[in-house]
């Protein structure tokens, strides 16, 4: 299934819901379809969304501290995750201005 394609901290932008167009990581996959997914702002990891993966748009961008933290099953704190998605919007503004000039 598809899920199979969602890694641990992989971040990930929503395509559908009240919060279309944030970027989110992911935090738990399940077979039946879902991921859990938080953003360590509005959606803390305690209170992480239960998102269908078809609602999901993948990135290639997996941040590697926090996939390492949750394959150990170690503690994530929504400030590593804050850091790790604002590393990567730096990351693709760049990338944008790039391919804009």
């Amino acid at each position: 299934m598809e899920e199979e394609n969602l890694k641990l901290g992989q971040v990930v932008r929503s395509i559908a819901g009240r919060d279309k167009g944030n970027f989110l990581v992911v935090l738990k996959t399940e077979e039946t379809g879902f991921a859990s997914v938080a953003d360590g702002d509005l959606r803390r990891i305690e209170k992480s969304k239960r998102k269908k993966i078809k609602h999901l748009a993948k990135t290639s961008y997996v941040i590697e501290d926090i996939s390492d933290k949750l394959t150990k099953s170690l503690k994530v704190t929504n400030a590593e995750i804050r850091r790790g998605l604002d590393r990567y919007k730096k990351d693709c503004l760049i990338g944008e201005q790039e391919v804009v000039k």
